[in-house]
């Protein structure tokens, strides 16, 4: 069958196949063409432009949504950047109503987005760092771990957290990384591998019951390191119950204590927060520490669920040492995305 060709008018009259883009160009001709003249681009698309308003008002004020019915307010936080796809979509609907009101209403919603958000549209990475860390949700039901092991492992990385380790499953994470870290220890369900010597390995107290979190000192050649992993609760969204994370918000105060009792100048938080950097109830954490995503990444680096990442729920977070860079790391067996950062420790080079 002769594959059929589409035909447009030439300038002599006759006929030929449709030039690459002018359908394009014809579609940017009805919607950018009749504005002069028109008095009603200034009545039509009211209802757009109420909409963009409230778009700009939830993003400004997203710290104030009461999360009284539902965690309303972490959950909009929590996927806060994705409010930012409306904005093209309010536009080409200004367009194609031909409404001026519309138009100038979407560039409020625009410039907040940008003011929140556009810092980690830029590449602040370096090619420093004398350190780099790297943690990693392995998924309790990984079918493999092994291969998730090697994976991490073959990231380069000096110290590495794992999160949701099943006992049955440790020996063979132990295994597969003894090669490449002299030194770890597992604590409940996280553990922590690393090339240097650690010292004064306990458990921390995030209110659980049992124990989803640790902390030990690695003793850097730049100096000791409070290196603390963690694995906060799960949250669920239900139909009945909305975004539900009361115990996560819990043992996120309890974590956030425990650094804020922390004797050493350099710390480093590694570890699957069940939370973005926005979401207000993880504050007892990010008041103290920096996301190294946010000061030197590139993107958002979001590293959940691995199949399409809608949210960096898994963080790398430091206080008392200098960010260089911070990625994500190639899928795994696991949901997660693993994340990494490089760090420079000596601060005063």
């Amino acid at each position: 069958m002769a594959q059929q060709a589409y035909m447009t008018e030439t300038d002599n009259g006759g006929s030929g196949p449709e030039r690459p883009g002018s359908r394009l160009r014809r579609l940017a001709h009805r919607l950018l063409t009749g504005w002069r003249g028109d008095p009603r681009i200034w009545r039509r698309g009211v209802v757009l432009a109420v909409l963009a308003l409230l778009l700009a008002l939830v993003m400004l004020v997203h710290a104030h949504i009461p999360n009284v019915v539902g965690n309303l307010g972490s959950l909009t936080e929590t996927f806060l950047p994705w409010l930012g796809l409306a904005v093209p979509v309010l536009l080409v609907l200004g367009l194609v109503r031909k409404s001026a009101t519309a138009l100038i209403a979407v560039v409020l919603p625009a410039i907040v987005w940008l003011n929140l958000f556009g810092g980690l549209l830029t590449d602040k990475s370096g090619a420093g760092g004398d350190l780099m860390v790297a943690t990693h949700n392995v998924n309790a039901d990984n079918p493999d771990p092994a291969a998730t092991a090697g994976d991490v492992a073959a990231s380069g990385a000096d110290v590495l957290a794992l999160e949701e380790l099943p006992a049955s499953s440790v020996p063979v994470y132990e295994k597969a990384l003894a090669s490449t870290y002299k030194h770890h220890a597992v604590v409940g369900t996280v553990g922590l591998w690393s090339k240097y010597p650690m010292t004064d390995v306990r458990a921390v107290d995030i209110r659980l019951g049992w124990k989803r979190a640790m902390r030990a000192t690695v003793a850097t050649p730049e100096g000791p390191l409070a290196v603390y992993v963690a694995h906060m609760p799960s949250v669920r969204v239900k139909m009945e119950a909305g975004f539900t994370a009361r115990q996560r918000d819990k043992s996120a105060d309890a974590l956030g204590e425990a650094i804020a009792h922390e004797p050493l100048a350099r710390v480093v938080l590694l570890g699957d927060l069940n939370g973005t950097m926005n979401d207000r109830s993880l504050n007892a954490v990010t008041s103290q520490l920096r996301s190294t995503q946010g000061a030197a990444g590139s993107g958002f680096g979001f590293s959940w669920p691995a199949s399409f990442p809608m949210a960096r729920i898994d963080q790398i977070m430091v206080k008392g040492i200098e960010p260089e860079s911070s990625w994500t790391l190639p899928r795994t067996n696991s949901d997660h995305l693993p994340v990494a950062a490089r760090v420079k420790l000596d601060t005063g080079a």
